[in-house]
């Protein structure tokens, strides 16, 4: 049993819960709410689910991309209002940090997008994220001492290491930043922000750039769905419990939850829920903004997918 694939990895799950816990009740002793960088719950769940995976085994990228990206983040967000324009700096800026630094960390690109939809101008932002980004990089590298490398690996390790990996070509860039655009230009016209919720940028980042192994492309209506869930989550938990330790904890089950019934492998799923935690007023608007950008990207991922087999240029 002890053995078995299940229980490790219900094991490994539920350290990612206590890991999201710690960051909460690290929240509530400092007041400092920035702490709560979205993204740690997906991170925190590959990680510590894959001690030998692409983002367990690269420590440093885990502390220093994230850094980089919200210091490019907070810079957009000072000098420049959200928009197409501000946006697409700012995620351009965010992914040519991540080829140039080779760094397989594409939850970095959330770290630079969170200051302009949340509005966030603080410098401590920056140093703030990087205090949970680096316990995970500690956490990683000391528990790589314990669990040798899979022998042979799993075919999920195979496609999550493919997919964590900087993508090395970049036909993908153009229809990806040109949904980016559309997405922040709907989010401006409409007044709902989240409808290019942070977590999402990462989402499409990882389907254009690698489509043809990308777990959760292949399942269109599961992914909006699941995000959703998620989102309804994080607003639930913040409602009854407030943002504090215990809806933390309960976002993360709940998300773990959604993706074991939908049988779905997305770890942004889980950052999802994490954002209410960290935004100002969450309401169930959020919800529906989540759907919203959610079932748009996977939309337009289609539709860049059926011209890219009729006419290969496009790719």
């Amino acid at each position: 049993m002890l053995r078995s694939p299940w229980f490790r990895q219900s094991l490994a799950d539920a350290g990612s819960v206590l890991f999201m816990g710690i960051i909460a009740a690290l929240v509530h002793v400092s007041g400092a709410g920035l702490l709560m960088f979205p993204e740690l719950g997906a991170l925190s769940n590959d990680i510590i689910k894959r001690p030998n995976g692409t983002w367990a085994g690269a420590p440093l990228m885990l502390l220093l991309t994230p850094l980089c990206t919200a210091v490019v983040g907070l810079i957009v967000a000072r000098h420049m209002s959200f928009g197409v324009p501000a946006v697409l700096l700012d995620v351009g800026a965010s992914v040519l940090l991540l080829h140039l630094m080779r760094s397989p960390i594409a939850p970095a690109i959330s770290a630079g997008l969170l200051p302009l939809v949340l509005g966030v101008h603080s410098w401590w932002y920056p140093p703030a994220i990087t205090c949970g980004t680096g316990l995970l990089a500690l956490l990683s590298v000391t528990q790589r001492r314990f669990y040798p490398p899979a022998s042979p690996p799993t075919v999920r390790d195979v496609v999550d290491d493919m997919m964590e990996r900087t993508p090395s070509a970049l036909g993908w860039l153009l229809p990806f930043m040109l949904v980016v655009a559309l997405l922040a230009g709907l989010a401006q016209w409409t007044g709902l922000r989240f409808i290019l919720f942070p977590p999402l940028v990462v989402i499409g980042f990882e389907m254009f750039a690698h489509p043809q192994v990308c777990p959760w492309a292949a399942r269109a209506w599961r992914l909006p769905l699941a995000c959703a869930l998620s989102a309804a989550a994080g607003v639930g938990a913040v409602s009854l419990f407030g943002v504090g330790v215990g809806a933390a904890i309960v976002v993360m089950v709940l998300g773990i939850v959604v993706l074991h019934l939908l049988d779905l492998h997305a770890p942004p799923v889980l950052a999802v829920g994490m954002l209410p935690l960290v935004m100002p007023h969450p309401g169930w608007a959020f919800v529906a903004a989540v759907a919203i950008g959610t079932s748009l990207c996977i939309v337009t991922f289609r539709l860049w997918q059926t011209l890219s087999a009729r006419w290969p240029m496009c790719r």
